[in-house]
């Protein structure tokens, strides 16, 4: 069965039959304006999910990344506008990834340290550092952000205009994606890194005995993830503008979705980016395109749950398949 060995091919499926069916009922779908506008909204949610990836390649689950990104583009928006407003777009990028990295890092080190359930732990730290940002560093709305991030936000790649006269532009920002996406799968497919992380995340008893640091693994995964949450949260205030500690919250679900939908497994030790920027694809279609059908959001939500529980079905047949 040729989907044993590609799972990537289910997002693809459902992406052109959801695709085939919105075009069907508006055909004003079929403009590159929407391709533009669904590539422009998974930026934050695709550099979210290479993150999720990793942690659930190498057998875990994390729920913190988006408290991580929250906490980090706001805080960094603050230091930047109070004593650096003139600091220049690659220095804000780099203190959004090193102290997304660091909080990503603790985390790996809370899961190994304690060997308790990577989601627990993630747990907690999510509503730790939720709460830390509510209570010591603010709740203001930042609408007036750096000069350097405004630009940034702004700046395009290419712009196009639909039939009704509206303007929509592929911002440089999503080249940030583009970057992540092949740096991950390099990664993943080149590396002693990973492959020590699809090992971890098979069996860490047998990884153990191969030689591996399974407490470096770990801490390295989750400081990756929080790495790429961490230039997530610095898009997202420049794609929106504004720097809202609210933002973010309730997503992460929607992200988790992505990457299972994408051929990544709970139990670890499989994924991919290719699968998992499709699954992003999909998920962003359901959130953003189905409104030129009618559909309200709560249907919307029931469609993504459908999905979900299609794709259980489909690759729990493919686990059958390749075990007879």
């Amino acid at each position: 069965m040729w989907a044993a060995h590609n799972p990537a091919i289910f997002p693809f499926l459902l992406i052109v039959i959801t695709s085939f069916v919105v075009g069907l009922i508006n055909p004003d779908f079929w403009q590159l304006t929407t391709l533009f506008d669904v590539l422009r909204a998974s930026v934050v949610t695709g550099l979210f999910a290479l993150g999720v990836l990793l942690i659930l390649a190498a057998g875990g689950l994390d729920v913190s990344f988006t408290a991580i990104a929250a906490l980090v583009m706001y805080s960094v928006t603050l230091l930047v506008v109070e004593f650096f407003p003139d600091l220049g777009i690659v220095s804000i990028f780099l203190a959004g990834a090193v102290g997304g990295a660091a909080l990503g890092g603790v985390n790996g080190f809370l899961v190994h340290s304690l060997q308790a359930p990577a989601l627990i732990v993630t747990i907690g730290t999510q509503y730790a550092l939720r709460g830390f940002l509510l209570t010591f560093i603010g709740t203001q709305l930042f609408m007036n952000i750096p000069d350097s991030m405004t630009a940034f936000g702004k700046s395009n790649l290419v712009s196009v205009t639909s039939k009704n006269g509206l303007s929509v532009d592929l911002p440089a920002y999503f080249l940030l994606l583009v970057v992540a996406a092949l740096a991950t799968a390099a990664i993943l497919r080149y590396t002693i890194f990973g492959r020590a992380i699809y090992a971890v995340g098979g069996n860490p008893d047998i990884a153990a005995r191969l030689g591996y640091r399974i407490v470096w693994i770990r801490v390295l995964v989750f400081a990756y993830a929080g790495l790429l949450a961490g230039l997530a949260g610095i898009t997202h205030v420049m794609a929106n503008r504004l720097a809202n500690p609210f933002d973010l919250v309730g997503s992460e679900l929607a992200v988790i979705a992505a990457v299972i939908l994408g051929g990544a497994r709970i139990t670890g030790g499989s994924g991919n980016v290719v699968g998992t920027m499709l699954g992003v694809l999909l998920i962003t279609l359901i959130n953003n395109v189905l409104i030129l059908v009618g559909i309200p959001s709560e249907w919307q939500t029931a469609i993504l749950g459908g999905f979900i529980l299609i794709g259980g079905m489909f690759f729990s047949l493919l686990d059958r398949f390749k075990t007879d």
